[in-house]
């Protein structure tokens, strides 16, 4: 198996460059609105935006940040194919503007206007950040009423394009059946709550305040890509950064598109794709080992699996699991025309 990923360095809110109906999953996290590190950011987009926090209208720079994200939510939807789904990590902001201080909702607005486009809302996730902050609390200390509970989570919202897709030839359906988690994965991945994945922290310098280390863990958009794709398929991130979501697409043996308009990130997006082939290997090496540390210690409970894998032979819990088969990095390879293609062979054991 050979997938191919393309990165293009282009206005995330039109997406020139793909086609419509093209993309199975969009994995991102975009630029957090009323987060003061992405006011330049949004101000370059539309100068209202600066206006608007030079006046201190905090409701109104709100508003106006939102609208030039509404412009990718209507392109997302249009490069969606029929049943594809979406995934947003967000997260709402607090902050102070003319003495008020007020939460700042980002997840609700992008809900509203994902689902404005016609896209169906679906359960989503809240990722519960681990903090070694000493101070878990914003205001006054311990005087009543003038403190406020800390932000500690973000939410993954996700979103599918009608109608429901389907796997309707013998072919769809055994790659559907590779692609296959393990039911205990299953049981963790599919909470609505994430407590075990530790946030990344965000790096800049003087020279380039846009570059920054990824908003997500990896483990994040690969948890997502398992879930709600299969092998084969193409990830779009329109806010692609160092390249996290790209990095989880070859891991996990999907195509991707990458947009990102920030073209000094090129170096930093081939530098860590340069690492994928031994980090995903590890990632997908662990997978097989937890689930043979699964095996041992629900036999030792003596509680019954009932089935067995047909690929590598030891036992898994439901008969979804028969043909699962997880795919080994072999090679990353830089094409002609700047895209990265990585091939695959079945993992062993």
């Amino acid at each position: 198996m050979t997938t191919v990923h393309r990165i293009q360095f282009e206005d995330s809110r039109h997406l020139a460059g793909v086609d419509t109906e093209s993309v199975d999953q969009v994995v991102t996290s975009p630029p957090y609105p009323m987060i003061d590190m992405w006011d330049e950011m949004f101000g370059g987009l539309n100068p209202r935006i600066t206006e608007a926090l030079v006046d201190l209208d905090a409701d109104r720079a709100f508003e106006l940040m939102h609208r030039e994200l509404d412009q990718i939510w209507h392109q997302i939807f249009r490069v969606l194919k029929p049943g594809g789904m979406a995934c947003i990590n967000i997260g709402d902001a607090v902050r102070t503007i003319s003495e008020r201080f007020a939460l700042y909702p980002n997840h609700a607005r992008i809900l509203n206007a994902l689902t404005q486009t016609g896209l169906t809302a679906l359960p989503g996730i809240l990722w519960r950040k681990q903090t070694n902050a000493p101070n878990k609390f914003m205001g006054s200390g311990m005087l009543p009423p003038g403190a406020y509970a800390t932000l500690e989570h973000e939410y993954i919202l996700v979103f599918r394009k009608e109608p429901r897709r389907n796997f309707s030839t013998e072919a769809l359906k055994g790659n559907r059946g590779a692609s296959a988690f393990f039911w205990e994965e299953r049981n963790l991945w599919f909470s609505d709550l994430w407590t075990d994945l530790k946030g990344t922290s965000q790096e800049f310098d003087e020279k380039n305040a846009r570059s920054r280390s990824a908003a997500f863990p990896f483990e994040l958009p690969y948890r997502l890509i398992n879930m709600f794709s299969v092998k084969g398929d193409t990830v779009l991130d329109p806010f692609a950064g160092t390249g996290t979501t790209l990095c989880a697409a070859m891991a996990a043996g999907r195509s991707s598109i990458m947009i990102e308009k920030d073209a000094s990130l090129g170096a930093a997006i081939l530098s860590r794709t340069s690492k994928i082939v031994p980090e995903a290997n590890t990632r997908v090496k662990t997978r097989l080992e937890n689930h043979l540390r699964f095996v041992n210690e629900r036999e030792r409970g003596r509680l019954p699996i009932k089935y067995t894998n047909s690929f590598y032979g030891f036992p898994v819990v439901t008969r979804q699991e028969i043909g699962l088969v997880l795919d080994r990095l072999e090679t990353l390879e830089q094409k002609a025309d700047g895209s990265l293609a990585v091939h695959y062979a079945a993992m062993d054991l």
